[in-house]
């Protein structure tokens, strides 16, 4: 392994990391509605637990609004009390072959313990890309032990990790201070 790989290895795994904590954000709920809520969410499809959104068309009726549309008639109650039943907090309503999910509006309290959960993520963003590094610098230390580099390179190595992990961990607090300011937008 060379220290071009080294660098490679850990610029893809702290962008694949950032990419998780994108997703992870994404799915704690604003006041606002979005058809990735419901992705998480399971439904009992004739024996298999499978997404709700491959069994149902989920749609945006309104900003405060899900529309979700089993494919079969006789999922429709199963796809209510599937969502009924998550984490989400959310009450859908039957009306015919359609399920409206409104989402409800956030109080002071909620829009709180939502930031100190946001806050859990991106700290556990933080420690896994600071761990990358840790792991890209012992990688580093055992290219000089085994005399594959110099320690002039590996020094200069060492730096560059430290530049991609700074700019990794600035952009954690650049999706944190965006989703803060969603979440207390009223």
């Amino acid at each position: 392994m060379s220290i071009a790989d080294v660098k490679k290895t850990a610029e893809h795994k702290m962008h694949k990391t950032l990419e998780a904590l994108r997703l992870d954000l994404a799915k704690i709920r604003t006041g606002r509605a979005h058809v990735g809520l419901l992705d998480h969410v399971q439904v009992d499809y004739y024996g298999s637990m499978v997404p709700v959104n491959t069994v149902a068309n989920i749609t945006l009726l309104d900003q405060r609004t899900l529309g979700v549309q089993p494919w079969e008639k006789a999922m429709v109650g199963k796809v209510e009390k599937a969502i009924r039943d998550s984490d989400l907090g959310l009450n859908p309503a039957a009306l015919g072959e359609l399920i409206r999910v409104p989402m409800p509006a956030l109080t002071e309290e909620r829009r709180r313990d939502l930031i100190k959960v946001v806050k859990h993520e991106c700290e556990n963003a933080r420690v896994a890309i600071r761990n990358l590094r840790r792991d890209a610098n012992s990688t580093l230390k055992d290219l000089v032990k085994n005399k594959e580099c110099s320690e002039d390179d590996e020094r200069r190595a060492q730096d560059d990790i430290q530049k991609l992990t700074d700019k990794n961990i600035a952009e954690v607090d650049k999706q944190f201070a965006q989703k803060e300011s969603e979440l207390m937008a009223i």
